[in-house]
């Protein structure tokens, strides 16, 4: 797999170009302020709305979101993924023009073809592997995010070269940035949802469950599963040192604990086939399907599993572990 770091990028491709950011929010604030910041000329297409008035305070030029789409040579989608393609048909499609470059941040709507862009414009992403907020500090800190580039189109020749100069604009390249294509990217993004998460919640809500019935103060339980961050460093020392590597920083008790009974789980093959299920649901495009049905119908399912979480008894064992490590008021 290609790797690229700041050697290998450079910001001139973009220099004496406008920059446009349609979306002030998570990713929008962040790439902005970023791309600002290593000199390059930004504005912001937006509504008037809370996210455009910090837009202004940052000191942003603010634009309607067509005039920004025919005012920005490249023009990034830093929307949320469900209303890009609303946005796109009813105020992009239309004004894009010959040589302009298109920037997405995860390559849901072109994988799936939820967008097709004209044929004379790059389609390309750069998708940082963090948050917003974390892009910002990193890059503020003197380092930056790691980031995914693809090229799904290309008009210009130099494709990649933007791609990698946009990456290079937001401390990406600090990091390191891997090439991919916009199918990857989008796959291994949703399996993470689908696949991987799912199992990790419900693994642990099922232990939460299982050591208040043994008698656990529920405060207590939520405290030593995730509320001290112990677990949040283990995934940091994942990260930094690596996944088994890491178990080093704890005891001998601990480690043998871990990797002894691993190995006794008597269900590995179904979590194979859970795995595999929700794999063929993302590649064969049904899960972009059903939530295409979710969000025409007003999310009725995703307000229900919402409801269902939030009813949860483990919220109010969080409210009292906060109260108690004086996070929160009584």
């Amino acid at each position: 797999m290609r790797a690229y770091h700041e050697d290998d990028a450079s910001l001139e491709i973009l220099r004496n170009k406008t920059l446009g950011i349609i979306g002030y929010g998570n990713q929008g604030r962040a790439q902005a302020l970023n791309l600002r910041d290593s000199g390059l000329q930004v504005l912001i297409g937006g509504i008037g709305d809370e996210s455009a008035r910090q837009a202004e305070e940052d000191g942003f030029s603010v634009l309607a979101v067509a005039e920004a789409a025919e005012r920005a040579d490249v023009l990034a989608l830093l929307i949320p993924d469900e209303v890009q393609r609303q946005v796109y048909e009813e105020v992009l499609s239309r004004r894009l023009h010959p040589g302009q470059t298109l920037v997405f941040a995860h390559g849901y709507n072109i994988h799936y073809r939820l967008i097709v862009p004209p044929a004379d414009v790059d389609v390309i992403m750069v998708a940082p592997r963090m948050i917003g907020a974390r892009v910002r500090e990193a890059y503020v800190q003197g380092g930056g995010a790691p980031a995914f580039v693809a090229v799904a189109q290309e008009a210009s020749g130099h494709a990649l070269e933007t791609a990698l100069a946009w990456a290079r604009g937001i401390g990406a390249t600090r990091a390191g940035v891997l090439e991919t294509t916009f199918a990857q990217e989008t796959e291994l993004d949703l399996f993470q949802e689908q696949g991987l998460w799912p199992l990790l919640i419900r693994t642990m809500l099922l232990s939460y469950e299982f050591l208040v019935e043994q008698g656990f103060p529920p405060e207590m339980v939520a405290l030593e599963m995730y509320g001290s961050e112990e677990a949040a460093e283990i995934f940091r020392e994942m990260a930094r040192v690596g996944f088994f590597r890491q178990m080093r920083l704890h005891s001998h008790t601990s480690q043998y604990g871990t990797l002894s009974r691993a190995g006794q789980l008597p269900f590995a093959q179904d979590l194979r086939g859970f795995m595999e299920r929700a794999m063929a649901g993302i590649r064969d495009g049904r899960f972009a399907a059903e939530w295409r049905r979710e969000q025409a119908a007003g999310y009725p399912r995703f307000k229900e599993l919402r409801a269902q979480a939030e009813a949860h008894s483990l919220n109010e064992a969080e409210r009292k572990m906060r109260q108690i490590l004086k996070l929160e008021s009584e």
